[in-house]
């Protein structure tokens, strides 16, 4: 699920000494750890973010339990999104990768105060250069609720295609939600005009 919809938010953590493993133009990704856990459940604690991703309450030891089950998990891969300044921005993920048939799903969530300002594409372009350029995967997807209209437009800048609408595939606060499904293939990666992140 995408999320880079407006609020407003007041984090200003840092990950002083930990060197993003993946840089790109405007971005770093580090790999989420368990230290993480009140940073992300700050970030799911979020009125907005709760509406666009459908996110259950969880407790603080049950964020820092999900991420140490999930740092074991060979199908996804999670990462804080920093800013050149080490700065947390937000949290990204390719889950579900099926390296088989060469298909995974982008998650993202970023920090209220952080929306509205090209992170969200510049995250979302990170990961899919890790995807494509480091990983045999030809594949991508994300879904998001068809009326989070920022999350539709990063997934536009960053080459997703509209595949269709999932309809009533979220319930959330007592109704249906339609998600709106969106791809990118390889070869529409290669085509597509802009700098990678191994460039930056």
């Amino acid at each position: 699920m995408i999320d880079d919809s407006e609020t407003v938010g007041d984090e200003h953590h840092t990950e002083a000494g930990r060197e993003p493993s993946w840089r790109a133009q405007a971005v770093g990704l580090v790999a989420v750890d368990v230290d993480n856990a009140e940073l992300l459940h700050g970030w799911r604690s979020d009125p907005v973010s709760a509406h666009h991703f459908g996110i259950w309450p969880r407790s603080l030891s049950a964020t820092r339990e999900r991420i140490e089950h999930d740092r074991d998990d060979d199908d996804r891969d999670d990462f804080l999104v920093l800013l050149p300044d080490n700065t947390p921005i937000g949290h990204i993920a390719l889950t579900c990768q099926n390296i088989v048939n060469g298909t995974a799903q982008v998650e993202l969530m970023l920090a209220g105060e952080h929306r509205g300002h090209g992170h969200g594409t510049a995250a979302v372009d990170a990961l899919v250069d890790l995807a494509f350029g480091e990983l045999p995967l030809y594949r991508l997807t994300a879904e998001t609720h068809t009326d989070n209209v920022p999350a539709l437009a990063v997934l536009t800048k960053s080459g997703f295609v509209h595949e269709g609408t999932s309809r009533a595939a979220c319930l959330h606060r007592g109704r249906r939600h339609d998600l709106a499904v969106h791809s990118l293939l390889r070869p529409e990666w290669e085509e597509l005009n802009r700098p990678r992140a191994w460039d930056a």
